[in-house]
C-alpha cells in the first residue's frame, strides 16, 4: 500500500511538472506524421559541421503544427576562455533573425492597430527622411514603409564599425537615423528592385519609437515575447540603459558565446552586430534579440495557426497571410516578403524539397536560421554560434541539407 501510494505520488509529480512546461509539447513525430527515424540524420549532419569547426555547437528544434517533435543540444555553447556545454535551453544571439521575430512582429501589430500603413511615406514619421530622385528627370518617388519591409528602399546594406567610429560616438542612436535619414544615397527607384539592407530595419525600428512612444525592446518585450509568454527571449539593452526584462541578469547566464574580442573575451548577452551594439546599444531593429529553440518554436506555432497558440494571439490571420506574401505591386525582382525572407529569394536555406510558394525564413549572422512552411506547418529552428571563436564557417550546406532531411520526414 505504501508502494503504491509512492508510485501515485511520484505521477502526480511528473504529471504536474510536464503540465506546467514552458513552451510548446515534446510529441513522438510519428504522432504528427512525420519518420522520427528519418529525423535523426540530423544528429550526423550536426555533429560533421561541428567536427568541420563550422561551430562549436547547436540546437535544433523541429515544429509540427504545435508540437516540438525533434529538440537537441550538440556540442558546446562556449570554447574561449572556458568549455560549456551546450543545453536546449541554451539563448542565442539571434543576429539577423531579429528583424522578423522583433521587429517585424511588432511593426504588423501597429498596422493592425492603424498606427501605421504599408503605403505611408517614410518621411511622414522620419522628419527630413531623403527620398529617391531620378537623376535624369529629376523627379522624386516617395520611399514607403513596404519598402523598408521588403529591403527594396534602395538604402545601402551597412555602415561598417570603422565608419561609424570616424563619424559618431558610441552610443548616438539619434544621430546614427540622422545619418541614415539625409546623407546616404538611394541606389535605385524603390520598389524596382531589392538590396538587403540592415538600414531599413534600423528605419522601422525608429518608425515604431515615432509612433508608440516606446524603445523597440520594451514594445517586442510587452506586445510578442511576454504577449506568448516566451521565458527566454529578449533583448539585452547595453551602456547603463534598463533592461527590457526585469530576469536579463539570470537569462544572461544561459547565452552562448559569440566572437571574441580584442580583449580575449568573447561576447555574451551583448548583441555582436557592430551597429546594433555601437550605434543603438542593444536595442536595435536590424539585430539585438536573444532567444532560445523552444521560444522560437512557440513563435513559428503562433505564426503557422494564424499568428495565435494556446489562446495568446499576437497577429490576426489575414496578417500573417499578408506577411508571409510577395506584395504584388512590388516588381518580380523583389522576391521578399513583409520582414521575411522567401523561397524565391533564397532557396538554399530551404532545400530542394519544401514547398516552393509560401515557405519562408531567415538567416542570422551569428549562425541562426528558422523556416516556416505553413501549407504542411513544419518549422525548422537551428540555432548555432558559428562566429565563436572567431568569425569562420558557412552553414548554407547544413542548413540545406537539415531541411531536406525534414521535408522527406513528412509522412
Amino acid at each position: 500500500m505504501r508502494r503504491t501510494v509512492s508510485i501515485l505520488a511520484a505521477a502526480i509529480l511528473i504529471f504536474s511538472s510536464c503540465s506546467h512546461r514552458e513552451g510548446l509539447k515534446i510529441s513522438k513525430p510519428e504522432h504528427r506524421g512525420m519518420n522520427g527515424q528519418r529525423l535523426e540524420l540530423i544528429d550526423s549532419v550536426i555533429n560533421d559541421a561541428i567536427s568541420q569547426k563550422l561551430m562549436p555547437g547547436a540546437v535544433v528544434s523541429v515544429v509540427r503544427d504545435d508540437r516540438v517533435v525533434y529538440l537537441k543540444a550538440f556540442g558546446n555553447r562556449q570554447v574561449v576562455p572556458d568549455t560549456v556545454k551546450m543545453t536546449t535551453e541554451t539563448m542565442f544571439d539571434m543576429a539577423s533573425v531579429s528583424k522578423c521575430v522583433g521587429t517585424t512582429l511588432s511593426f504588423m501589430q501597429l498596422i493592425e492597430k492603424g498606427l501605421v500603413r504599408l503605403s505611408d511615406r517614410v518621411d511622414r514619421y522620419i522628419p527630413g527622411f531623403k527620398n529617391w530622385t531620378d537623376p535624369e528627370t529629376g523627379e522624386e518617388d516617395e520611399i514607403t514603409v513596404q519598402d523598408l519591409l521588403t529591403h527594396s528602399s534602395g538604402l545601402i546594406p551597412y555602415i561598417g564599425e570603422r565608419e561609424y567610429r570616424n563619424r559618431f560616438e558610441v552610443n548616438q542612436p539619434d544621430s546614427l537615423m540622422w545619418y541614415i535619414a539625409t546623407q546616404l544615397p538611394r541606389r535605385f527607384k524603390p520598389g524596382t528592385r531589392q538590396m538587403y539592407s540592415c538600414l531599413n530595419f534600423i528605419t522601422l525600428q525608429n518608425i515604431l519609437q515615432n509612433v508608440t512612444g516606446e524603445r523597440l525592446c520594451d514594445y517586442a518585450q510587452k506586445n510578442v515575447f511576454d504577449a506568448l509568454e516566451l521565458k527566454h527571449t529578449t533583448y539585452f539593452p547595453l551602456f547603463g540603459e534598463p533592461q527590457s526584462n526585469p530576469n536579463a541578469e539570470e537569462l544572461a547566464k544561459l547565452c552562448a558565446a559569440t566572437e571574441v574580442q580584442a580583449d580575449g573575451k568573447p561576447l555574451i548577452a551583448q548583441v555582436h552586430d557592430p551597429i546594433a551594439r555601437l550605434g543603438n546599444a542593444g536595442n536595435s531593429g536590424n539585430a539585438g534579440v536573444f532567444s532560445n529553440a523552444m521560444d522560437l518554436s512557440v513563435i513559428a506555432a503562433a505564426l503557422m495557426n494564424g499568428g495565435a497558440i494556446h489562446g495568446k494571439r499576437i497577429l490576426g490571420k489575414e496578417t500573417v497571410r499578408k506577411m508571409f506574401e510577395i506584395p504584388f505591386d512590388n516588381d518580380p525582382a523583389v522576391a521578399r516578403a513583409l520582414g521575411w525572407d522567401t523561397y524565391e529569394m533564397y532557396p538554399g536555406t530551404s532545400g530542394d524539397i519544401l514547398e516552393r510558394q509560401h515557405t519562408v525564413g531567415h538567416t542570422g549572422y551569428t549562425g541562426t536560421s528558422i523556416i516556416i512552411d505553413p501549407d504542411t506547418k513544419t518549422a525548422i529552428i537551428i540555432l548555432t554560434n558559428r562566429v565563436h571563436p572567431t568569425d569562420d564557417g558557412n552553414l548554407g550546406r547544413v542548413r540545406a541539407t537539415i531541411a531536406n532531411i525534414v521535408a522527406s520526414s513528412i509522412e
